[in-house]
């Protein structure tokens, strides 16, 4: 027998449907949210490596590495280069970095080789071979100066970002420019014909002024409008959908000096920062701290607006502490869920960041690998990161 719904009871059921409608909605509101890439036709592998960037970072630490493919350092110091499915990590611990860097500069002038002699051909083979590999690519861009390209990343032309946004023919110029970067990145292609999903870290440090992008050279708002020009030109008008794009200061004061320049949350997918050790072993407590302070507002700022967070460049040059990685880095890194820390290259005996074979370090670096805090290739590959 059907129950009878009498008129003194349908308030109390239309009520109770509306909350149910509201619940529902707040669901889809509330997922969204913590999933919100600011890409929203980003592909499918694309979303899924940025939403797991978010769901796995309490599983440990990424370790990422500048160039690790591409050249290093060999156990007598002297370098390699090119070497076939080589790296620094792998010789000492059998497996890549988790995350690879690579870089752009000179893209822009057609070159065939960047500013670190990697030929570009040779870039697009590392990425593919990482992705294939279950990694991560992470690219960064050091163009010369776009209103003279004789000039490199450091010439400090004063005013490069306002001229541009306010010459017309400057503009267009430069657009053409970021035309080459849409090219490579859409020719990043996994066997099946996806689009490879690549990291991007543009315009970075820019809390210093050592590039014609730096804090002397332009206002907040220019930054913010050059910033926004750039990623709508290469996601709106270039249909470019593979990118996860990273904010990343150098050293910042405070929460508000770290969002001074802050493009928004609908034009940035990661927070990050780079941070330097030096004049170790005097300035280790301090480097710590300090270091621990400004990953503790990527935490906070990453819960609020829903966003992995990382330290996006760092290291020790020649790690002249032994015991570096376990006594300086895992004090940093611990209970602050940074989604990846990446080393700077090994480009030369005097100028190097990640262990290589025979390098006093390394058998500290493999004591925090084994503590299970940090992963290197092998243990990312596991988590399936383009997968939902």
């Amino acid at each position: 027998m059907k129950k009878r719904i009498t008129f003194a009871k349908l308030p109390e059921i239309l009520i109770s449907g509306f909350h149910a409608l509201i619940i529902t909605v707040l669901l889809i509101v509330i997922t969204h949210s913590i999933f919100a890439q600011n890409d929203k036709k980003a592909t499918k592998e694309t979303k899924a490596l940025y939403n797991n960037l978010i769901k796995y970072r309490s599983q440990g630490t990424m370790i990422g590495h500048q160039d690790a493919l591409a050249y290093g350092l060999n156990a007598d110091s002297s370098r390699w280069f090119g070497d076939s499915g080589r790296s620094d990590f792998k010789d000492f611990s059998g497996e890549h970095p988790a995350v690879i860097g690579q870089e752009l500069g000179h893209l822009e002038i057609d070159a065939d080789k960047n500013l670190d002699d990697v030929p570009f051909d040779k870039i697009k083979e590392y990425a593919i071979a990482t992705y294939e590999r279950g990694g991560i690519n992470t690219l960064s861009w050091h163009p010369n100066n776009p209103l003279d390209f004789t000039k490199t990343t450091w010439d400090k032309v004063e005013a490069t970002i306002p001229t541009i946004l306010n010459n017309k023919k400057k503009l267009k110029e430069y657009k053409k420019t970021l035309d080459k970067l849409a090219v490579f990145f859409k020719s990043l292609k996994g066997t099946d014909g996806e689009y490879i999903p690549v990291i991007f870290r543009p315009y970075h440090e820019h809390t210093g002024s050592w590039f014609w992008w730096g804090a002397d050279y332009c206002t907040p708002a220019e930054y913010i409008s050059f910033w926004q020009m750039t990623m709508d030109h290469l996601q709106k008008k270039r249909k470019v959908h593979n990118l996860i794009i990273a904010y990343s200061t150098d050293n910042f004061k405070s929460e508000e000096h770290y969002l001074e320049r802050y493009p928004g949350d609908s034009y940035v997918d990661i927070l990050g920062f780079d941070t330097y050790h030096r004049n170790a072993p005097e300035s280790n407590s301090s480097f710590i701290l300090n270091a621990q302070r400004m990953l503790g507002t990527m935490r906070k700022l990453g819960f609020e607006k829903n966003k992995p967070w990382a330290i996006t460049e760092t290291g020790l040059e020649r790690i002249t502490e032994n015991n570096w990685w376990t006594q300086v880095l895992k004090p940093i890194i611990t209970d602050n869920q940074a989604s990846y820390v990446l080393f700077w290259r090994n480009g030369r005996p005097d100028h190097y960041y990640a262990p290589f074979t025979g390098q006093s370090s390394v058998p500290d670096f493999l004591k925090l690998k084994n503590e299970g805090n940090i992963l290197l290739e092998k243990g990312v590959s596991k988590l399936n990161m383009y997968s939902e």
